[in-house]
């Protein structure tokens, strides 16, 4: 097992991380999660070695392989045979039978071996870097956003290879899909330490948001203890007769571990700004064709409407022409043929790929979002910018000493500055976060308007999209239904086992199947039963632990009135001058503030076991 103990980590004045521990088990695979700049990738680093921790211990077992896949694929041989063996060993170099059987169990076929490396699609190219990886044996795999650039098939093939990998993982990516499809654990940096959880990335945040609650109340409990102390030593630390007691409450507040505030990350808020248009269909596509010359066609006669309140995904394989139809439809390339028809009230807004590039570098990040619409006031130009996490001096930044994410994000907020009924957006998730990636998604599904999205997130096409345009091997083809109808209906080509299937998709091919694949119907009778077996199974377990969770919160309303009530005697006794009393009261006042002390932990006990069992069954209960 790997092991960090009391890890710090600071960069100039930024700390990433205050007396971080973990410890990776046996078999473990853990998601990574946290905000852009959080530290995930550099807690790769310090666990690969090449960054050095301020304080603490990377503990790594003697003969423990590590190894990682790099983002970016860079081949420097001619043929792959040549490729794979660079990853041998001096003693081993000449073993090259070692890395052809890697090889051959990700789908290469012997005749791919004198190949160039460049000549493979995408997919196949992160399978290279997988082969020369894997001829290591690695006990861990350290994966940074593998998913990037990889299409639908080629993420479908990856997440069953990493599911079958023996050895341990630790895997960041913004497909929270592709994550909770993966990992066992979700492992995530949150206020500069790490939180692990067994299960997905859903279950993680939603136990870190009770966590929080629970925190929130429990500060404000001490919130207000604190204040009395203070305000009882106040009143009574310049009088003689109760000035040790005021003493002792000053010794008191001194001891209490006071509870901070909780620190929140900036998150990207999104509402787009919805023209009215009395239009019920926003765009009507008859005979579309295009191709850079007449001999090369990428998609011919494709034909579909849009309507208000919609969304259509774009999906296929990299390279085959999704961002050439979502250009052609916004009008940035000319069609061969065919017809593009929309209401004159309808007005478009594009996120495309090559976009960037359009933003002026003196230009700075206000001053772009005010050129999408100069109507707009200075106040809500600034208020647009802070909602793409642009506050204060960071919206006068100029737009070329931005990153590429921060750039894509001030397109997103031209995007957000506009009045649109219609939405063209290629792969808006691209250097988002899951947090963010989420707020986007329920912006689109909040949208009034028609929305066309290029996405190879499953996740995403699940929730959002109505109906979808299929890049398939011989052009587009319209679908008129959603992405798991498109799966039971259609499905994509599984990366087969015959020669001839692989050396199709590797050489760029891509093919829908066209047949319908047979799936038992769901027995919503046995559904039924299931479901309520299981709740009358959650009743019974959290039956007791409600009460509890009641009577211990019963307990602590009825001790704090009371202790509302004993203040106010204190006070008058010490108004009074009644010494008897108020070292009565102040005795008794003390014995209940710490019984809410007491059933304050017990609650937090009782109130966790509660929370863990109902979301255990909330999952089952949709799970079936």
């Amino acid at each position: 097992m790997i092991q960090l103990q009391n890890i710090s980590k600071s960069f100039a004045s930024q700390e990433l991380f205050s007396n971080l521990n973990m410890k990776l088990n046996a078999g473990n695979r853990m998601g990574l999660v946290g905000r852009n700049g959080s530290g995930k990738s550099t807690l790769f680093k310090l666990i690969l070695g090449e960054e050095s921790e301020d304080s603490g211990e990377v503990i790594i077992p003697k003969h423990y392989k590590i190894g990682t896949l790099k983002q970016h694929l860079t081949f420097s041989e001619k043929t792959l045979r040549e490729e794979a063996a660079l990853a041998l060993e001096e003693e081993m170099k000449y073993d090259v039978y070692r890395v052809e059987k890697i090889l051959f169990g990700l789908g290469f076929v012997s005749e791919d071996l004198d190949k160039d490396p460049l000549s493979f699609s995408g997919g196949y190219q992160i399978r290279i870097n997988l082969a020369k990886l894997l001829v290591t044996e690695p006990n861990l795999l350290l994966l940074d956003e593998p998913t990037n650039y990889l299409d639908i098939v080629s993420l479908r093939w990856l997440k069953n290879f990493l599911r079958a990998f023996s050895g341990e993982l630790i895997l960041i990516t913004h497909n929270r899909d592709f994550m909770d499809s993966v990992c066992t654990h979700t492992m995530g940096l949150v206020r500069k330490n790490i939180e692990i959880l067994e299960g997905n990335t859903h279950k993680f945040y939603e136990q870190l948001a009770l966590n929080d609650e629970l925190y929130a109340k429990q500060k404000v409990a001490q919130d207000k203890k604190v204040k009395e102390l203070q305000e009882f030593i106040a009143r009574n630390k310049a009088r003689a007769s109760t000035a040790s007691l005021a003493q002792s409450k000053v010794k008191q507040l001194e001891k209490m571990d006071r509870m901070n505030d909780l620190a929140f990350d900036n998150s990207l808020a999104f509402e787009f700004n919805f023209k009215e248009s009395p239009a019920k269909v926003m765009l009507e596509v008859e005979a579309l064709s295009f191709g850079y010359t007449p001999e090369n066609v990428l998609f011919k006669d494709i034909s579909f409407s849009i309507k208000r309140g919609e969304c259509i995904g774009i999906i296929g394989k990299n390279g085959k022409g999704k961002s050439t139809l979502l250009n052609t439809l916004a009008g940035e390339l000319k069609q061969l043929s065919g017809t593009l028809i929309s209401h004159p009230s309808i007005e478009f807004a594009h996120f495309g790929q090559t976009n960037i590039a359009r933003l002026h570098p003196n230009a700075t990040v206000t001053d772009e979002i005010h050129s999408a619409n100069t109507k707009l006031s200075t106040e809500r130009v600034r208020s647009i910018a802070g909602s793409m996490m642009f506050s204060g001096d960071s919206s006068d930044k100029k737009v070329s000493l931005l990153s590429g994410g921060e750039k894509s994000r001030v397109m997103l907020g031209q995007i957000l500055a506009r009045e649109v009924n219609l939405l063209f957006l290629d792969e808006p998730t691209n250097h988002l976060d899951m947090e963010s990636i989420e707020a986007l998604t329920e912006a689109i599904q909040n949208f009034d308007g028609a929305v066309m999205i290029v996405t190879h997130s499953e996740e995403m096409l699940r929730r959002v999209c109505d109906r979808l345009v299929i890049f398939a091997k011989n052009g587009a083809e319209y679908f008129d239904g959603g992405y798991d109808e498109f799966l039971e209906k259609i499905g994509w080509e599984d990366q087969g086992e015959s020669g001839k299937a692989r050396e199709r998709d590797h050489l760029g091919g891509d093919e829908v199947e066209e047949k319908v694949k047979a799936t038992p119907k769901s027995n919503n009778k046995e559904s039924k039963r299931l479901k309520a077996e299981l709740v009358r199974e959650r009743n019974k377990l959290t039956s007791g632990l409600k009460k509890r969770v009641e009577k211990l919160e019963n307990a602590i309303m009825k001790l704090e009135e009371q202790l509302a009530i004993q203040h106010e005697e204190l006070i008058q006794a010490s108004s009074s001058g009644d010494s008897a009393s108020l070292m009565e009261l102040s005795k008794t006042v003390g014995q209940n503030e710490s019984k809410v002390e007491e059933l304050f932990e017990e609650l937090e006990e009782e109130q966790g076991q509660l929370d863990t069992i109902m979301l255990e069954y909330e999952i089952k209960i949709d799970e079936i």
